[in-house]
């Protein structure tokens, strides 16, 4: 059971909800300390009050704001808890938006919350089923650990999810990273739709999806730890300093995205060939036909082609 980490209430309107958070995800990363390579010996970080220069234990740290350079004001966990804002104890709803409306880099760590007591059971069910049939979501404001943000409350099975959410003030503006200008042709721009195709799934289950990475970093402690030979990295390809081909680089994906799913190339699409574009040249007279009329007379033809359909 996934320990809480805030205890308060959903608002919305007059209807309150008494929830705890809980994390909705879980790290199975592989976790390092920090060591003393010549004996191996454990390397930690020790918490010193610089006045008294010794060691200090957790029960005796506490959270200070500097006012001035020798002036320092004690802000307690109980002064956090009872600011004078709605928010500090409860998740307030501004209001319910379509879940397309919001710019997904502004959303962030997810966490379930859990109805509080069998009193919560009726209020957290009327919320979950009205934000299913109104298909929206519900952005809200909330007070967590000395600061007020913002939140989208969402329904994931039976369970409200709250995602905190990025004030606009905190997304950089992506213009100074932007490439310079550059002209895609028609064809390149069919050619990556037709690799999307190629690429599309159903679901986000396979061995595209795991966690290769802990997976390769436990088989390298495994290894050290035996006296093995590590495991090799592949090897990159060479390109030879070639100049990098846009239309190639398209085909050779939409070949390799077909050989990886197993498709016969029946089954998959095609990407578009390259249309052949017509040369203007200038029109060449057509030498004179004879035909039968009166007296052997020739008709001169026109000099234009006919266009191929």
């Amino acid at each position: 059971m996934p320990r809480t980490i805030w205890s308060g209430a959903i608002s919305f309107g007059l209807v309150t909800v008494p929830i705890n958070v809980v994390s909705a995800t879980e790290n199975h990363s592989i976790q390092f300390h920090q060591y003393h390579l010549e004996d191996m010996g454990r390397v930690r970080v020790r918490k010193v009050c610089e006045l008294e220069d010794r060691e200090v234990s957790q029960s005796e740290i506490g959270k200070g704001y500097e006012y001035a350079r020798d002036q320092v004001v004690a802000v307690t966990d109980d002064d956090l808890s009872n600011l004078p804002l709605p928010t500090a104890k409860a998740i307030e709803i501004q209001a319910f938006v379509p879940l397309e409306s919001i710019d997904p880099i502004r959303i962030a760590d997810g966490y379930y919350l859990q109805p509080k007591g069998d009193v919560a059971a009726k209020p957290y069910k009327l919320l979950k089923q009205a934000l299913e049939r109104s298909s929206r979501v519900a952005v809200a404001k909330y007070a967590w650990s000395g600061r007020e943000r913002l939140g989208l409350l969402r329904v994931r099975g039976d369970a409200i999810v709250l995602h905190a959410m990025r004030w606009p003030n905190e997304i950089r503006n992506p213009a100074e990273l932007l490439p310079p200008p550059v002209e895609l042709t028609d064809e390149e721009i069919e050619s990556a739709l037709a690799l999307m195709d190629n690429m599309t799934r159903d679901d986000l289950e396979g061995p595209e999806f795991q966690d290769t990475y802990t997976d390769a970093l436990a088989e390298i402690i495994e290894a050290k730890r035996e006296d093995k030979p590590l495991p090799q990295a592949p090897q990159d390809e060479d390109t030879g300093g070639k100049v990098f081909d846009l239309m190639a680089a398209l085909n050779e994906s939409v070949a390799k995205a077909k050989a990886s799913r197993g498709e016969g190339t029946a089954d998959v699409h095609e990407l578009p060939k390259k249309k052949a574009t017509a040369k203007k040249t200038p029109a060449k007279k057509q030498p004179a036909q004879k035909t039968a009329g009166k007296k052997g007379a020739a008709k001169k033809t026109s000099g234009r082609r006919p266009r191929s359909a």
